[in-house]
């Protein structure tokens, strides 16, 4: 690992993953966002050959004017951020979610937040989903401890069965006595093709939340609407899935319409006036 020239204050953990747990790459869109809002510093990265098998996760040639340039290999990188005004650090760790290896590929992973002085971590994933997309992209999580989800009033995931490196990341982390938070945005799935820059905005918003860190929006707002029209004109133009949309938003807007009011409106409020301290 690059030799740190301070120690980090208060470091707090985010990390995506591609691949199985990136539903339109709306994960690692949040991460990536978060890496140049921040100008994050690359710290370390793992060594490729132990985590992945490069026919299935293949490296990257870079040829420019008939010239052969560098190889890039699939592998796992860690960076470092200071948010400006939130008097903490950030790790950032991202990469492809690994081949094989995964108990250890984890517990590399938990060694470097370990010696970073990371007490809390936030994993974050993306899914497939019945949900609309004219409507807020739904957030479920799971919590360790459970309290921390409550206070943050994250929706518990119900979800039991088969999981990806969000999963593991998660279960090593939080056995390891660190505060865990797994967040999962769900993406429309009859419009599942990445970028999905609305479920990376509903991502960053719990982010904020969490960890009490002011996220910059850049034009991740502007990029939301445009995905959402562009959505709006090509289900327009088949009204079978026009028709299908408009089932998924009356049985959406029946589920939560007790729940319109009361924490969900607080939350917002919060966010709102803490999004606007500072302007």
């Amino acid at each position: 690992m690059t030799k740190l020239t301070r120690e980090l204050v208060d470091p707090v953990l985010v990390a995506a993953f591609e691949g199985w747990n990136d539903a339109g790459e709306a994960a690692s869109l949040a991460l990536e966002h978060l890496a140049k809002e921040w100008d994050a510093q690359e710290l370390c990265a793992l060594t490729p050959d132990d985590y992945y098998d490069f026919q299935v996760t293949r490296p990257r040639l870079a040829v420019s004017e008939g010239l052969v340039g560098r190889v890039e290999w699939p592998t796992t990188s860690v960076r470092v951020a200071s948010p400006p005004g939130a008097g903490r650090d950030v790790v950032l760790m991202t990469g492809p979610e690994p081949n094989m290896r995964w108990r250890s590929y984890a517990a590399d992973l938990l060694s470097v937040a370990r010696e970073l002085g990371v007490r809390r971590a936030v994993m974050l994933g993306s899914l497939l989903s019945d949900s609309p997309h004219t409507r807020p992209v739904p957030v479920t999580g799971m919590a360790s401890p459970v309290e921390l989800g409550s206070r943050a009033g994250l929706e518990p995931s119900t979800y039991s069965g088969a999981t990806g490196i969000v999963g593991v990341m998660h279960e090593a982390f939080s056995g390891a006595g660190i505060d865990t938070v797994s967040l999962w945005a769900a993406v429309p799935h009859y419009v599942s093709q990445p970028p999905c820059p609305k479920a990376a905005l509903a991502l960053l918003a719990w982010v904020e939340d969490v960890l009490e860190v002011k996220v910059p929006l850049g034009e991740l707002p502007e990029e939301a609407v445009s995905w959402e029209a562009g959505v709006d004109e090509l289900t327009a133009e088949d009204e079978d899935i026009a028709a299908y949309v408009r089932g998924l938003e009356e049985a959406k807007d029946t589920a939560e319409l007790p729940e319109a009011s009361g924490d969900a409106i607080a939350r917002e409020f919060e966010r709102y006036l803490r999004r606007h301290d500072d302007d």
